[in-house]
């Protein structure tokens, strides 16, 4: 059972997966940075000031300044800023998975497009002289 776990952990396609899931983790962290400190401060300065991260609607009794204090109060809240932001996050990280998919199809077809020949083999060319040959007696 070691034996197997260790041929499958140690399978290019598992330590790709991995490396995969890494540095993507790292891009959504860069992402997350992108959304919240460079993209929503202009967004909020024309909205007049509003502050995307405490954009909410208190569905209780009571009225909060920020998100933290109706977290904290325990208040139920509707974290509409919250949403926003991770929806322009998602729509970047999509965006980005697209031209990279379009990209790798181009060059995909690209190659299909323009298949380098090999040389037969001598092997292949001495079958073929046989095939040739056998073809002719008959």
């Amino acid at each position: 059972m070691l034996q197997e776990f260790k041929e499958f952990a140690l399978k290019g396609n598992v330590v790709d997966m991995a490396v995969g899931i890494v540095i993507g983790a790292a891009f959504s962290t860069i992402i997350r940075s992108l959304v919240d400190d460079i993209i929503m401060p202009p967004m909020g300065l024309l909205m007049r000031g509003v502050d995307f991260s405490n954009l909410f609607i208190t569905l209780g009794s009571g009225t909060y300044d920020t998100l933290a204090q109706a977290k904290q109060a325990g208040a139920p809240t509707l974290n509409i800023g919250l949403f926003i932001n991770n929806l322009i996050s998602f729509l970047i990280v999509a965006l980005v998975l697209f031209m990279v998919i379009k990209a790798m199809n181009q060059l995909r077809r690209k190659q299909e497009e323009d298949p380098k020949s090999e040389p037969a083999s001598r092997e292949v060319e001495l079958l073929q002289e046989i095939r040739d040959t056998l073809v002719k007696r008959s």
